[in-house]
């Protein structure tokens, strides 16, 4: 007897728990899946470290880290990127919303407890004697009330709307997590390539001062040998004529520079005329292009942001799902209410003056003309939509670093081709200035030869551009030192 009295109560207390705690409608998350490549199709460059997946690393290893820029060896890069995270205004807008997105899940965590309120109040009631079917001698005379009530609500979570809105809010606050470090990725990238733009306007400067003074020396090798009869007029303004050209292009370089040192200016919080950066040319015989680690197609997915954001939407979305569904169930609400009422302050707080009500209320819509259907329809395109916007992200993902290693492959190759342009050209001008010096050619070859050398060398400085840019692009398309791992996991 006393056994099947114990049985009893556990299996009473197992049904109470179990009304109490709720079942959880709707569909549980199972990531979608993306398009994925075994392998990437673009050749490598030879500063991309293939890799079969990733290995322990070694000291000489260079590693995707949080500051990836260091990958680079410039002291002035690295001393310009560390002042982004403290001051650029775009990443502390990011993590303001990023902070309110944590705080949601405690707005929404305070659903699982009662809310408990009150309002005293103070006033007189008077009851009308000729009210019908009012007893005339239960009127008063306007007597006053003291009241002073206490009020819990609080809704039992049957179907898992609560638990589903909290799990919603910390699936938010991940991808605004996510957010910020995208935002954060690509402000340092994109300092990353303004510097190095600033860096080849320097160069590109460097060159044209250098032709300026050589094309100011055949300017008055053409001066003498017309003053002496030995050249025609026509030399000395064609020979003016690529002088000026030159320092129009000198001028045109320098509007460029300032535009990309203000860019920078700005970046890391500072107004353009507060920062003045000293010239620093790219050196293009030996640029640093880093050694960039491999990553297998598959890893792509946990290390970008941007991606990470988009699924941690997509979990949202689904929990959403359940959250429409459970609007098909009856709400279960426990509420009380309880406190003192007295005729006046001497007995506003006695025993007689106690008053309370208690009791759960169970309410269901019957008919909303297709209301709560909308939203569930609703909630199921909201997820199918955050499913391709991730599809999509990845696909991008996979494209952007195609391009860069396709782009890095081809200027890699690119650098060669031009280095020996520029290499021919320059035996070709030193050629015809002795050819022209000797009266053999006209100076009309010397002109030409001048400006291919100029160009080519140019090209020179202009390809050393592109693959640090490219360089960059592609450690920002394989999320730089960043991977899921780091996203706040919230009780």
């Amino acid at each position: 007897m006393t056994l099947s009295v114990r049985s009893a109560g556990l299996a009473l207390a197992a049904s109470l728990t179990a009304v109490l705690t709720g079942c959880r409608v709707g569909p549980q998350y199972a990531r979608p899946a993306a398009p994925l490549a075994p392998e990437f199709k673009e050749a490598l460059p030879s500063n991309f470290k293939a890799t079969d997946g990733w290995k322990v690393a070694q000291p000489s290893d260079a590693q995707l880290k949080g500051d990836w820029w260091t990958l680079f060896h410039d002291p002035e890069l690295d001393a310009l990127e560390a002042q982004i995270d403290p001051a650029n205004q775009t990443l502390k807008e990011a993590e303001a919303n990023f902070r309110a997105s944590r705080a949601a899940i405690r707005f929404y965590r305070a659903d699982k407890a009662p809310t408990v309120g009150t309002s005293p109040s103070i006033g007189a009631v008077r009851n009308s004697a000729n009210q019908p079917y009012f007893n005339s001698a239960l009127a008063n005379n306007g007597e006053g009330a003291f009241t002073l009530p206490f009020d819990l609500n609080y809704e039992v979570d049957l179907w898992g709307r609560i638990r589903r809105t909290i799990t919603q809010a910390k699936e938010q606050a991940q991808a605004s997590a996510a957010d910020l470090e995208t935002t954060r990725l690509s402000l340092h990238a994109e300092l990353a390539i303004d510097y190095f733009n600033l860096r080849s306007a320097d160069a590109q400067r460097k060159l044209l001062d250098e032709t300026v003074t050589a094309f100011q020396s055949a300017l008055q090798l053409t001066e003498d040998r017309y003053n002496g009869g030995a050249a025609p007029l026509s030399d000395v303004t064609q020979a003016r004529t690529l002088l000026q050209t030159a320092q129009v292009q000198a001028t045109d370089v320098d509007i460029f520079r300032a535009d990309y040192e203000h860019a920078i200016a700005i970046l890391i919080g500072k107004p353009p005329a507060q920062l003045t950066l000293p010239r620093n040319p790219v050196t293009v015989a030996g640029p640093v292009i880093p050694t960039i680690p491999g990553v297998l197609p598959s890893q792509l997915l946990e290390r970008r942001p941007d991606i990470a954001a988009d699924e941690r939407r997509m979990a949202a979305a689904n929990e959403q799902i359940g959250i429409a569904e459970a609007a098909f169930y009856p709400t279960l609400s426990l509420s009380a209410v309880a406190g003192f009422t007295g005729t006046s302050a001497m007995n506003w707080f006695t025993w007689p003056s106690r008053f309370f009500a208690v009791g759960p209320t169970l309410s269901q819509t019957l008919y909303d003309h297709g209301r709560r259907r909308a939203t569930s329809d609703i909630a199921l395109a909201n997820y199918d939509s955050t499913v391709a916007v991730y599809r999509q992200t990845t696909l991008t993902a996979f494209q952007q670093v195609e391009d860069n290693l396709n782009a890095l492959h081809g200027l890699e190759v690119e650098a060669t081709q031009q280095q020996a342009a520029t290499t021919s050209a320059r035996q070709s001008l030193d050629l015809f200035n002795t050819r022209y010096e000797g009266g053999v050619d006209t100076y009309l070859q010397v002109i030409t030869w001048q400006t291919a050398l100029l160009q080519n060398e140019r090209n020179d400085i202009d390809i050393t551009r592109r693959r640090l840019e490219a360089s960059v692009l592609l450690v920002k398309a394989l999320g730089g030192g960043w991977d899921t791992s780091q996203l706040p996991q919230h009780p």
